[in-house]
């Protein structure tokens, strides 16, 4: 096992207004310093099919982000874990949850991208209040679900908490 700190900051800014939570970056993510960096995990094809639109550098997936109100972070902020997988994760130490929403008040919703990070969430700040959405991990681990099916459900939360 080895000692991880959350390598890069969260995506944000006064304009965000859902939050996509991951648990921790994966190894991929690491080495590219950005989210969900894994070649195959679906998260940016997911997107950027809902949105029409290709994402070819993690600078412009940052400022497509910013644009549409979209917020990225991990619920952890360091851990120890020896590989990717959301079942090693261990000594797990949150981010600050309250603070980040409290200087971020116009985050309307949390949606976490699969069901550790939720859980995570929920073990640290069950008592915080804001709306909370449990999607389909987009990990190239979690193939029980279609890209097709995770899509559908990631443009109604979409649709429910962004589109004004």
């Amino acid at each position: 096992m080895n000692y991880f700190e959350h390598p890069f900051p969260p995506i944000l800014d006064e304009q965000t207004r859902v939050l996509f939570l991951g648990s921790f970056p994966s190894i991929a993510s690491f080495e590219q310093a950005f989210y969900y960096a894994h070649p195959r995990n679906a998260f940016w094809p997911i997107l950027e099919e809902i949105f029409d639109v290709r994402l070819e550098t993690n600078e412009a997936k940052k400022t497509f982000c910013l644009e549409k109100g979209i917020g990225l972070w991990d619920v952890i902020g360091s851990c120890e874990r020896s590989n990717s997988s959301d079942t090693n994760l261990k000594n797990c130490i949150p981010n600050d949850f309250e603070k980040l929403l409290r200087d971020y008040p116009n985050i309307r919703a949390l949606g976490f991208t699969g069901k550790k990070s939720h859980d995570l969430f929920v073990k640290y700040f069950k008592d915080l209040e804001i709306e909370r959405v449990l999607l389909p991990s987009t990990s190239p681990a979690h193939a029980a679900m279609s890209k097709g099916e995770k899509e559908k459900i990631y443009k109604e939360f979409i649709d429910k908490f962004l589109t004004v």
